[in-house]
């Protein structure tokens, strides 16, 4: 085996198992989006992800603490360090907006309206990830991203009329797709778990002032759905910033759209809510366009001379 195909295979096996990692956090993650949909007849968006946060950060801050205390990382210039810092910040502010926003969204509009709007984000990461981080458009991932894109307008069949709620899921869209490029570019800075406590703890803050301005008490009820919303984020946040560490922004967004099939799944078995022959083809599309990202052969590096 050459060194090109040793290395090749290294890396398409890193790329594997990133999609693997991310499709299982699309998939689980509506878990924690129709527990806030159905917690926003009683609190206000900004307080349901700050307690999302809050309650994440209590399952991942030990392991992080424990994961330091046994492998501190090594030290690092004061310049570097700043950058670092000021890339985290702007990582956490890009989510928190698009989370807050679009938890805004979902409870004043229809889950599809919000969801047509806000899956602008693969789309979007595509192509910022080819501007800011230089990374090569692949014809079979970009249509990929496109295929995804259609797929999900035909699952979520978004209204003709366009609302200011429904521009707010639009923005909500391109924040996380800021967000997924921030993650690719400093995902090797940082452990996953270092990475998220650090996430949640600058999210924590960030939502703290309005939090407190919108302040409700959850009931019993409502903080056991409250620790299983932070479960589910936990855990999804976590496969996504190690899927980043593996594979590429454009290899990794069309997965979002899978997002829809879990939605679809939870809709069906909480609800009883049966997919239209439009929203299983939205699937079928969906679902070849990982297929296409999966299937797609690495480009061999040009010949050195």
């Amino acid at each position: 085996m050459t060194p090109f195909s040793d290395q090749a295979h290294r890396k398409r096996r890193d790329e594997m198992l990133g999609i693997l990692l991310m499709a299982t956090a699309m998939l689980i993650i509506p878990t924690s989006d129709a527990i806030a949909k159905y917690l926003s007849g009683g609190h206000l968006p900004a307080f349901l992800s700050w307690v999302r946060y809050v309650a994440a950060l209590g399952f991942i801050l030990p392991v992080a603490l424990l994961q330091h205390a046994r492998a501190p990382g090594p030290a690092r210039a004061p310049a570097s360090q700043g950058r670092y810092w000021l890339a985290q910040i702007l990582r956490t502010a890009f989510l928190v907006t698009a989370m807050t926003l679009y938890f805004v969204a979902i409870a004043r509009i229809p889950l599809a309206d919000a969801l047509g709007a806000y899956f602008i984000a693969p789309i979007a990461a595509t192509l910022l990830a080819a501007i800011a981080l230089r990374e090569r458009l692949n014809r079979q991932k970009l249509l990929a991203a496109a295929l995804g894109f259609v797929g999900a307008i035909l699952v979520v069949r978004p209204g003709t009329e366009t609302s200011a709620d429904t521009l707010i899921a639009l923005v909500s869209g391109f924040c996380m797709a800021c967000y997924l490029v921030l993650t690719r570019a400093t995902a090797q800075d940082r452990p996953p778990v270092t990475t998220l406590a650090i996430q949640l703890s600058l999210g924590i803050l960030m939502l703290l002032p309005f939090a407190l301005l919108g302040w409700t008490m959850p009931t019993r009820e409502g903080l056991l759905l409250i620790l299983l919303m932070g479960l589910v984020s936990t855990l999804s946040n976590l496969m996504t910033i190690s899927a980043f560490r593996l594979a590429q922004v454009q290899t990794l967004s069309p997965f979002v759209y899978l997002e829809l099939i879990g939605a679809t799944a939870l809709g069906f078995f909480m609800f009883g809510d049966l997919p239209s022959l439009a929203t299983w083809a939205g699937i079928a599309v969906i679902v070849a366009a990982g297929l296409i990202v999966a299937t797609a052969r690495p480009v061999a590096p040009p010949a050195q001379s």
